[in-house]
């Protein structure tokens, strides 16, 4: 076990100041009577900052950030900015050129098979992934290999296990690592599993050469994440993960592969000409910009940052810590339940507020019906995993600061009623 802060796992859930019970006050969908909302790893709820966030761009100054010089786009460009550099400080990166602002992580993902790899990449060269992984995660490569091969060039994609606690496996990892190998894609949280991976352990063992590229959708808003510290030469995140708003995700470039990245979508602030040596652009974070960006959206971000800030991501993943362990704790001994791989077979008692199970006699699908009904939102399925689409799927229960150990131990006595009373 290596996550990228040792202390979340070997401190007690004490160690931070605790979640204040009032902060549940300032979400108000949660305000409905009788709904216990547990699919945070799908979207978090919007505190009331971020809502008025987004309503006060429609209601009052309304402009296009840099394109125009009038006092209200000027100051759009300025808080588009500043959002930017808030990004880069929170996030670890060292420099703001390196954030890149995109519809979502998937967009963010896309945008690097794209804008990377197909200038990047030779004939032979390989990228290691894991199948487990979030489609976002996994189908932009393949659809990169595919749209290379129509030209000629034939990439190889190199799958890898995961482990039984949920992490990327490095051992297969760096069995499959080659001289041809270019790019490592990871999911920093898993989004069914709940393990933390960091690849710390191939630090010193592999080329520095290969790039690292980490999905950061679930980390992100739930655990301290530095960029810099993990080595990333590539990160994702979805705004809509971390309490802001949907349609807006970040992606992080590495200065040293500024020089290696083409246009994505070029077009109206781009900063792409052309010129008679070809599409020329005016560097980052421009140069994968193109197009009018989700605004309000951005601007979703800086309260979302305020909200991170004060609680303390430290005290956040402390908290969800707590929850996850409880969780695991009333499921375990549960007659014919089955926790996937995860935190619940670590070797030390961590966890990061995502637990996944299925029960013997009721499938996934209608064990979320019955939840359901009872008030207990999950998500149920394949959680967009594409080699387990065609499977029955499991329920995925994950927390947030907002969420109780009071709501765990409700959700663990319906669970515990439909296993001793299944069908």
């Amino acid at each position: 076990m290596h996550p990228l802060r040792p202390e979340l796992a070997a401190a007690p859930a004490t160690r931070h100041a605790p979640v204040p019970a009032t902060v549940r006050a300032r979400f108000p969908a949660l305000a409905e009577a009788g709904v216990v909302y547990l699919d945070s790893a799908a979207t978090t709820q919007k505190p009331d900052s971020v809502i008025a966030a987004v309503t006060d761009y429609h209601r009052a100054r309304t402009a296009n950030a840099g394109r125009g010089t009038y006092g209200w786009a000027t100051t759009l460009a300025a808080r588009v900015e500043a959002v930017r550099a808030r990004a880069a400080g929170f996030l670890g990166a060292r420099h703001a050129d390196e954030i890149v602002f995109t519809s979502g992580a998937t967009a963010a993902l896309g945008t690097i098979a794209h804008s990377w790899g197909l200038s990047a990449l030779a004939d032979g060269d390989e990228i290691l992934y894991s199948p487990t992984d979030h489609a976002a995660n996994v189908l932009p490569w393949h659809h990169l290999r595919d749209t290379l091969a129509r030209f000629g060039r034939r990439i190889v994609l190199r799958p890898y296990r995961a482990t039984r606690a949920g992490e990327a496996d490095v051992d297969d990892i760096l069995a499959q690592v080659g001289p041809r190998t270019r790019l490592i894609t990871t999911t920093h949280l898993h989004h069914v599993y709940g393990g933390l991976s960091t690849l710390e352990e191939l630090r010193g063992r592999i080329d520095p050469e290969i790039l690292l590229c980490f999905d950061c959708s679930q980390s992100g808003g739930h655990i301290p994440v530095d960029l810099t510290a993990l080595g990333a030469d590539f990160a994702v995140f979805a705004g809509h993960k971390m309490f802001g708003a949907p349609g807006v995700g970040l992606l992080y470039c590495h200065r040293r592969v500024h020089d290696r990245l083409r246009p994505f979508l070029p077009g109206g602030g781009s900063g792409v000409r052309v010129t008679e040596d070809g599409l020329r652009g005016s560097g980052m974070p421009a140069l994968l910009e193109g197009g009018t960006l989700n605004l309000p959206g951005i601007l979703s971000l800086a309260p979302a940052f305020d909200l991170l800030e004060e609680i303390g991501p430290a005290a956040i993943a402390a908290h969800n810590r707590a929850l996850t362990l409880r969780l695991i704790e009333g499921l375990r001994p549960l007659p014919g339940l089955d926790l996937l791989p995860g935190p619940a077979y670590a070797d030390c008692a961590v966890g990061y507020g995502i637990v996944s199970f299925t029960l013997d006699g009721i499938s996934a699908a209608d064990l979320g019906f019955v939840l359901a009904d009872a008030g207990f939102l999950v998500r149920t399925g394949a959680h967009c995993v594409p080699s387990a689409e065609d499977g029955a799927g499991s329920v995925r229960v994950s927390t947030q600061l907002y969420n109780t150990l009071d709501e765990i131990d409700r959700f663990l006595d319906r669970v515990s009623g439909i296993a001793g009373h299944r069908w």
